[in-house]
């Protein structure tokens, strides 16, 4: 786990060309779907997949750790299009990927909530976004998840260095009520992790 109570790579943020990303969303296919089928440019860091459902890194986090899990049937109503089994297997899911990577990203709060749009992105999807401590009350919750507020600058070797400790974590889970440090952890150097005296939450 990183230890640093504000690294910087958690929170500094870079401008995101929203007006852009509501065009593709619009226009293109579904993006869950046809990263499941390998289309090129519609690449994820695959965190789960138990053969229902899958989990993988957003491409556009607003925070370190920021994870999508969806159900691999391409189903547009979370309430509509899932019998109660199928939600509870869903929400199942969501919990197991949610405790692996509050095991790898410091966590004082876990956003749990399905998002989406019938105009775009209508496959059924659950965010799961790890808020890191010291986040002044004013920017946490709404606001830490809009990317209207920027997105976390990553490289792809800080992106597989994440979900590769996320899938450790996913092999090796931890009992109910006990978080600890997983068996692979985030490469502070990969991150450009350091510790400094004081923090600042930039959006």
């Amino acid at each position: 786990m990183i230890n640093a109570p504000y690294p910087r790579a958690m929170t500094e943020r870079e401008p995101f060309d929203l007006a852009a990303y509501e065009m593709r969303v619009k226009s293109g296919g579904c993006f869950v779907c046809g990263f499941l089928a390998g289309e090129p440019g519609l690449e994820h860091e695959l965190l789960y997949d138990d053969g229902d459902h899958v989990a993988f890194l957003s491409r556009y986090p607003t925070l370190l750790g920021y994870a999508l899990v969806v159900p691999r049937r391409h189903v547009e109503d979370v309430i509509r299009d899932l019998t109660p089994d199928e939600y509870l297997a869903l929400q199942a899911a969501v919990h197991k990927v949610a405790r692996a990577i509050t095991e790898v990203v410091p966590t004082e709060r876990t956003y749990v909530l399905s998002l989406g749009s019938m105009q775009g992105n209508p496959h059924v999807h659950w965010h799961v976004a790890p808020l890191p401590p010291g986040v002044p009350y004013e920017q946490q919750q709404y606001h830490a998840l809009m990317a209207e507020n920027g997105v976390l600058p990553q490289t792809p070797e800080q992106v597989a260095d994440l979900g590769a400790a996320i899938r450790a974590a996913l092999a090796h889970p931890n009992p109910p009520g006990h978080l600890a440090a997983p068996p692979q952890r985030v490469d502070h150097e990969v991150w450009g992790v350091e510790t400094p005296s004081t923090g600042t939450f930039s959006s």
